[in-house]
């Protein structure tokens, strides 16, 4: 259905109530939302066949022309009933204060609401919820577009301003947002309300199944997946409401590359809501670190693209590769009319190079050696609610411990978390949700690839972004896996040739049909932990021969994406026994052996533990409180295993990276020789 418009600017109400004519009239499956098949065409997505496109979703930043405000904060919340999952719907209880039609309680946004309340039903709650808060729009705003915008929902969201439909979003981990000029009472009190369902099907990214068991109670719906992790569900990323002018820069699209001059040049694209662009031009200028204006750039009215010609610049570099990591420069965009400033918006960008062959990965033509961290966006009560305090204490941990990488391990994590990463210069394996990934099919791949497309629309502009992982542990063995990756990997390309497209298997290489499509191999493995349990002997030697054959299958670069054990902390037996911390580490160290002598075969690029930090799972006679692979706790406090791996990531980035200032108190002090042997082990 094509959107039409009433006076050139907003969306016609009719088709709002035509969306809802079809919404109170669709026979729901049981979970609600689940199988509804009428696709939304709003401001945020348009259809090109079977490959939907973003637009816009430029991250919200005051200027001289737009403002910001944060709706983040206490909200009202309901349950609904799992076996009656769309009685919201066709009560209409987002017609008037979600109170009069429910019990409600306070819930704070962002977070997960699994953990918010001592209930196990409201922790492992399947199906729909409602958010609802108050909010008013000051008279100021009135001759301004008036756009609210969610960091994440997951899994579904469906949005309602004063009771009128806005929005519906699919996928959780992601962005979205819609303009509400039309809808929002100026001077006034609004309300908005947000129905979020967490049902994960087959044909949703991630997968999931929903089956009837019996209970003490009569027959429960329970959600089932294989993920190793928690199926926490919310509004988990900020909330906000910004202004733009009525025409407005809408897209920002930078590829900064360095020339064989070693000149930094930036490639830019500004695109505007308004597709008539002979009366705007583009004026852009470009500051370095210290705000300083160092370049000025106008853009033809024709194309509002160009390049600016950054002359000796400081070039973005990886934590612990040079003494600036992280080098960001801020790029301002002006939208002119007649030498009218109309609109500004400000970001920054880093300027560097990445090349890949089939054996190795280059970072402004120095090879990398990746040593980093599967993580999880997980914490206690919070779930995966965004967390400045928490956000900043793990960017504080993997400068620590000398990391210089992580895989957003099995989806995208917050935009404010990829920030950090490009001020930090820490470089990101950016994988999309999907996760163990089976039973394929047409509606599934669509899912997949629009799911990629919204990563890489949102993450294209960070220069920390240095890969893209299309799936984690795909059951890639299955004869449908073939030209099915071989689908997800095309299109991955074609939206973005200029980075590697890497996923992390788990199917023995002779078996795997996806790593022939791939740029590098990440492989994951548990030697002496789901394989071999307790057998230190039997860790080394297998690392390295799976090593080396994917490289001579395929003749590409190779990582191990996943490796590690279980661990309790303060558990300690001797002789190494599983579950105890002197069992991480030793079997960390039979990995660090292996890596050694991959790294000196040529093709071995990098070392990923599983995990970062402990985190919560679905229950499990397997699982004592969740996962407890982390070399920090859920807490982040470090176990045994962190204080060894400390020790090698600096000493890899004194080996590597010739960076030689190690910190004071790497090795604590044991006695008077203790530096001689350190040079000699070295």
């Amino acid at each position: 259905m094509p959107i039409t418009y009433k006076n050139g600017l907003h969306y016609n109400q009719r088709f709002y109530h035509r969306i809802f004519e079809v919404i109170q009239s669709f026979t729901f499956l049981l979970m609600g939302f689940v199988g509804y098949m009428v696709h939304i065409v709003f401001g945020t997505m348009l259809f090109s066949g079977n490959e939907r496109v973003t637009q816009g979703l430029l991250y919200p930043r005051e200027s001289e022309t737009r403002e910001v405000r944060s709706l983040d904060g206490m909200w009202n919340f309901a349950k609904s009933d799992t076996n009656k999952p769309s009685v919201g719907l066709r009560e209409k209880w987002y017609l008037r204060e979600l109170r009069e039609s429910t019990n409600v309680i306070n819930m704070p946004v962002p977070s997960s609401y699994n953990d918010i309340v001592e209930d196990s039903e409201m922790r492992d709650h399947v199906g729909t919820v409602w958010y609802e808060r108050k909010f008013f729009i000051p008279q100021s705003w009135k001759n301004q577009r008036v756009f609210v915008r969610f960091g994440s929902v997951h899994y579904e969201a469906y949005v309602w301003i004063n009771g009128n439909l806005v929005v519906r979003h699919e996928f959780g981990h992601l962005p979205f947002e819609a303009e509400i000029t039309e809808y929002v009472n100026f001077a006034k009190e609004n309300r908005i309300t947000v129905l979020c369902d967490n049902v994960l099907l087959q044909t949703t990214i991630p997968q999931g199944k929903i089956v009837e068991q019996d209970s003490d109670n009569g027959k429960e719906i329970i959600q089932q997946y294989s993920f190793d992790f928690f199926n926490y569900a919310g509004i988990h990323r900020s909330v906000h409401l910004y202004t733009t002018p009525y025409v407005f820069i809408k897209e920002v699209i930078l590829n900064p590359k360095v020339t064989e001059e070693r000149d930094g040049l930036v490639d830019y694209k500004v695109v505007l809501n308004d597709n008539s662009t002979n009366d705007f031009n583009i004026k852009t200028i470009i500051f370095d670190r210290d705000n300083n204006n160092i370049t000025e750039s106008m853009a033809s009215n024709d194309t509002l693209s160009g390049e600016i010609l950054i002359k000796n610049p400081n070039l973005w570099w990886p934590y612990l590769m040079h003494p600036q990591p992280g080098y960001l420069y801020t790029i301002e965009i002006q939208l002119t009319n007649n030498d009218e400033i109309i609109d500004i918006y400000r970001t920054k960008f880093g300027i560097r190079s990445i090349k890949w062959n089939n054996s190795s990965l280059l970072i402004n033509d120095k090879p990398i050696y990746f040593r980093g961290f599967g993580r999880h966006e997980d914490s206690d009560i919070r779930g995966k609610g965004l967390d400045y305090a928490l956000l900043t204490k793990d960017f504080n941990l993997l400068k620590w411990i000398g990391a210089n990488a992580y895989r957003t391990s099995h989806y995208p994590y917050s935009e404010e978390s990829m920030q950090f990463a490009d001020e930090y210069g820490i470089m990101i394996i950016d994988e999309c949700p999907s996760v163990d990934t089976e039973n394929y099919s047409q509606k599934l791949l669509e899912n997949h690839k629009y799911s990629i497309e919204q990563l890489i629309h949102r993450d294209r502009n960070h220069p920390s972004v240095v890969m893209w992982s299309i799936a984690n542990e795909p059951r890639t063995q299955q004869s449908s896996a073939d030209q099915y990756f071989a689908e997800v990997v095309r299109y991955t390309r074609e939206l973005d040739p200029t980075r590697p497209i890497t996923a992390a298997i788990a199917v023995n290489f002779k078996q795997d049909m996806a790593a022939q499509y791939l740029d590098i191999i990440s492989f994951n493995r548990y030697n002496a932990w789901y394989q071999n349990t307790g057998r230190l002997d039997m860790v080394t030697s297998y690392v390295e021969n799976e090593a080396r054959d994917w490289h001579a299958k395929h003749g590409k670069p190779v990582l191990m994406s996943e490796y590690g054990s279980d661990t309790v902390e303060g558990l300690h037996m001797l002789p190494a026994y599983v579950w105890s911390e002197e069992f991480q580490s030793q079997q960390f160290s039979k990995h660090f052996k292996a890596f050694d002598q991959l790294r000196s075969e040529g093709f071995f690029i990098g070392e990923f533990v599983w995990n970062f930090a402990d985190f919560k799972t679905a229950q499990t006679y397997t699982r004592v409180g969740g996962n407890k692979k982390g070399v920090f706790t859920r807490n982040r406090q470090p176990k045994a295993a962190a204080h060894l791996l400390r020790k090698r990531y600096f000493e890899l980035a004194s080996e590597i990276d010739q960076f030689h200032h190690k910190p004071d108190n790497l090795y604590e002090y044991t006695s008077q020789t203790q530096n001689k042997l350190l040079k000699n082990e070295l």
